[in-house]
């Protein structure tokens, strides 16, 4: 069974629409129903979907003017061809060339003059086109893609394709989908951390404080444990033996009292120099 990476159920192969890659090469799935629901993945399954729909399948070609659904145009020869719609897209900057020529006619310039009039006229056309396709969204659903009635499968990192502009953090916001946006929400983030958690486990805290210390520092450690213990040991008996409940007065004279023995233990040694 696979997971939907968004409504996070588990679906079998068969009931998806889509069989997956036989190859197994993807990273996470997104079921029919959250397809319908996110309909503007669709947009980026074109291009990043291991299973990438082509223009020859069956569905629907989104026209981005919104005027309605276009029919794609086969190839009549067979070959491999990409589909065309059958209205014209004009051409970015073919309008400027046009003002341009149109005052050309009117009044007459220099070779110079008109080279420059038509660098002007391209780069103004591309400052407009550049501020409608800062949206990476906007950009794909400009070429014509496919909807159909089935779940998509989507390699490693392609969430980090993801456009993050303000319109579509308002859009995943809306659609309760803004964890699409975070590569470490995915499946095998979890997974890993869960490697590492684990790991850090196995771990033993006072080995590891052993292994920091020098071979002196370690042989004294050692011994101030078991001097505790063994105290406290003796100390807890005489509770068993008495049947009376360890109070929490109990346990704090005992440190004061194990401190104090150690206190008087390391003030009467006596250090030799030769």
């Amino acid at each position: 069974m696979i997971q939907c990476v968004v409504c996070e159920d588990w679906f079998h192969g068969r009931h998806l629409g889509a069989v997956p890659p036989e190859s197994g090469d993807f990273q996470e799935m997104v079921c029919q129903a959250c397809m319908k629901r996110c309909s503007f993945l669709w947009a980026y399954a074109a291009q990043l979907a291991v299973t990438k729909v082509s223009a020859e399948d069956d569905g629907l070609v989104l026209n981005v003017d919104g005027v309605g659904d276009q029919e794609v145009i086969k190839p009549e020869n067979g070959d491999h061809q990409d589909s065309t719609l059958k209205e014209d897209v004009p051409e970015p900057g073919k309008d400027a060339v046009k003002e341009v020529k149109a005052e050309q006619t009117n009044e007459p310039c220099t070779s110079s003059s008109s080279e420059s009039a038509l660098q002007t006229a391209f780069k103004n056309q591309r400052l407009n086109t550049g501020s409608q396709s800062d949206c990476k969204l906007q950009e794909l659903q400009a070429k014509h893609f496919i909807k159909k009635d089935a779940a998509t499968y989507w390699p490693l990192n392609w969430r980090s394709k993801l456009c993050t502009c303000k319109d579509c953090m308002k859009m995943y916001g809306d659609l309760d989908v803004l964890f699409l946006t975070d590569e470490y929400d995915t499946v095998l983030a979890y997974e890993n951390k869960g490697k590492v958690d684990q790991a850090a486990d196995r771990t033993d805290p006072l080995m590891d404080t052993l292994n920091s210390m020098s071979r002196v520092q370690q042989v004294e450690l050692i011994c101030e444990y078991n001097d505790l213990k063994t105290e406290l040991k003796d100390y807890l008996k005489r509770f068993a033996d008495e049947g009376t409940v360890v109070k929490r007065e109990d346990i704090q004279q005992f440190f004061e009292e194990f401190q104090s023995k150690k206190r008087r233990r390391v003030d009467g040694m006596q250090y030799y120099c030769s």
